[in-house]
């Protein structure tokens, strides 16, 4: 598949756990687009990215969010709340990308209005094929709002 769009992808991955983190990093490393991948590892600072306060004030606004739900702080569904009600950052595609698969959490996420709720694979070829599966859909065959 050719990647219709040579723009640089900007990918916010909010995650607690180092190993996911660097699973994620390496899948996206792996792949045939263009990506940048910024990590926050509790929700303040995933809401301090996304509306560029504190240390993040420069920091280039993310294509997509793939967001857990078990982070310090706040947690994914309170992230998810802000970033969908928020006028400048609610077209954003967020990814509930997490271990849970309770039924609860999977409503709570779609009602927050979550654009997709991907259950982390726990083998590690698994989880490096879901993330180049959201990479192809979300960034290759997707068009996104700018």
């Amino acid at each position: 598949m050719t990647t219709k769009n040579l723009k640089l992808a900007h990918i916010l991955l909010v995650e607690d756990n180092e190993g996911d983190i660097l699973l994620t990093l390496d899948a996206f490393e792996e792949s045939r687009l263009n990506t940048k991948v910024s990590v926050a590892r509790n929700g303040q600072e995933a809401l301090d990215f996304l509306k560029k306060r504190a240390n993040f004030s420069d920091v280039q606004r993310p294509d997509l969010v793939l967001l857990d739900i078990n982070i310090p702080i706040f947690n994914g569904f309170e992230v998810l709340e802000v970033i969908k009600k928020d006028e400048s950052l609610k077209k954003i595609p967020v990814i509930m990308l997490t271990t849970s698969s309770n039924q609860k959490d999977i409503e709570r996420a779609y009602k927050n209005h979550c654009n997709s709720y991907v259950q982390k694979p726990l083998e590690m070829d698994d989880f490096m094929n879901a993330i180049l599966k959201i990479e192809e859909f979300w960034l290759q065959l997707t068009v996104l709002a700018q």
